[in-house]
């Protein structure tokens, strides 16, 4: 029998969780649930509403095809979680990232 691609998804949740360095706590403070509903996603096979995946999804920086398509074994490289991340950011703060990556460059 084949798992259902959700029965993953409290692994993947709580491996990026782990991997950004997040206590359970913490992450569930940040995106406004408790740390029980938290845990039974991860640990429960608990299905989040769409909400609570969106704003998982986001915090964690987690491609949508690692939850959606794991059988790909999707690698996510640190250059698509940057840019993840710069989607993020306001003119501002990408002005701000570039000159830093400029300067990183010019600097090697």
């Amino acid at each position: 029998m084949e798992l259902n691609n959700f029965d993953r998804l409290g692994s993947i949740l709580k491996a990026a969780r782990n991997e950004k360095g997040l206590t359970r706590e913490q992450l569930a403070e940040i995106i406004s649930i408790t740390p029980r509903y938290l845990m039974s996603i991860e640990n429960e096979n608990k299905k989040p509403s769409y909400d609570v995946l969106f704003r998982l999804v986001r915090e964690l920086s987690i491609s949508a095809d690692t939850i959606f398509y794991p059988e790909f074994q999707h690698v996510d490289t640190k250059v698509e979680q940057l840019i993840r991340l710069l989607h993020l950011c306001d003119d501002r703060e990408l002005k701000i990232a570039t000159a830093t990556i400029r300067a990183l460059i010019d600097n090697k």
